[in-house]
């Protein structure tokens, strides 16, 4: 596996980190404990040293899983995880947010007791609190660095202000947000700004939920429990339209011996070298199909193919209901 560093915060990890919020959250039916721990381990034996996590993911127990997945080889990985929720209060929604100074606090002793650790790698704001200044959230999290209990401060889905006026009272290591060949949002604004600070960029749901994979269809039927039930981009009539995209980028993926999922990835990682996409799975298999992607060459010539397919092609649907898209560029 290569490895690649974020922007200049001088954190090297693999080209390709493991999301681990599907083993336990959204996505239907929690894994067993043994099977998580399994497909953990085997991405560490392929390589794979990035590894994300947040306390809401469960919420709490995918911390716990890859606090005990990952304890015998501490040393020897980068672990992710989030603050910014406000859970565990039983007076407010799950949903709501919460990054006052003490809770954040609060989060990362609980974290580190989850993850079996001394500290924290990467420690995200998961998504921006209007209500909090940034400042104040960035400071704390200094202290937090300063105190030996994390190593770099990361922001998730943060709009461009908010990113300039967190970096300069703590350097932002990584911005990670949603970004991939049916969400393109962040080539506007967001990268040039990262390009400009040195601060990496870490894409989520790299294979659009699943999508880009080319497994899901129209008739294609989530879990009750399944997140995606709630997209608008996941509605029947939308994902019947968006298949588009994915007979277009077929002949791409067949002419290179490859997979949708592996163009998909190997797409984002031919953007910037600081780019670090964290696909998550619950099979071995997709495991090593995404992993492989780390491998590809795309050539000047298949980015310009794949470049048509995106000029021509329109998605269909938000990406999340308008509730949840308030939360995000803030």
């Amino acid at each position: 596996m290569h490895l690649r560093t974020l922007g200049r915060s001088g954190l090297e990890v693999s080209a390709i980190g493991l999301g681990c919020m599907g083993l336990t959250h959204a996505y239907g039916e929690p894994v067993e404990t043994k099977t998580g721990i399994a497909l953990i381990r085997a991405a560490i034996d392929r390589g794979v040293t990035l590894f994300d996590t947040a306390e809401i993911y469960g919420p709490y127990t995918n911390e716990q899983l890859l606090g005990e997945a990952l304890e015998p080889v501490r040393d020897e990985v980068v672990i992710a995880t989030k603050f910014g929720f406000a859970v565990g209060d039983a007076s407010v929604r799950r949903s709501s947010l919460n990054s006052r100074p003490a809770h954040i606090r609060e989060v990362c002793e609980a974290s580190l007791a989850r993850l079996k650790t001394d500290r924290i790698d990467l420690f995200y704001q998961h998504r921006v609190d209007p209500d909090v200044p940034i400042e104040d959230v960035a400071g704390t999290v200094r202290d937090l660095i300063a105190e030996g209990k994390v190593k770099h401060f990361g922001l998730s889905e943060a709009g461009v202000d908010t990113v300039r006026r967190a970096h300069a009272v703590q350097p932002v290591a990584a911005l990670q947000s949603e970004y991939s060949l049916w969400w393109r949002e962040p080539e506007s604004e967001i990268l040039p700004m990262l390009e400009e600070l040195g601060i990496g960029f870490v894409p989520f749901s790299p294979l659009g939920r699943g999508f880009l994979t080319g497994a899901i269809d129209d008739s294609t039927e989530f879990a009750q429990n399944d997140f995606r039930n709630r997209l608008p981009r996941f509605g029947e009539e939308a994902r019947k339209a968006n298949r588009a995209l994915i007979d277009a980028l077929d002949g791409i993926a067949r002419g290179k011996h490859a997979t949708l999922a592996q163009i998909a990835i190997a797409w984002l990682l031919a953007r910037k070298p600081w780019i670090v996409p964290i696909p998550g799975t619950t099979r071995l298999a997709r495991l090593e199909e995404n992993l492989a992607a780390a491998e590809m060459e795309l050539t000047p010539e298949d980015l310009q193919a794949i470049q048509r397919v995106l000029d021509r092609v329109t998605v269909h649907g938000e990406r999340y209901p308008a509730h949840l898209e308030k939360q995000t560029r803030r």
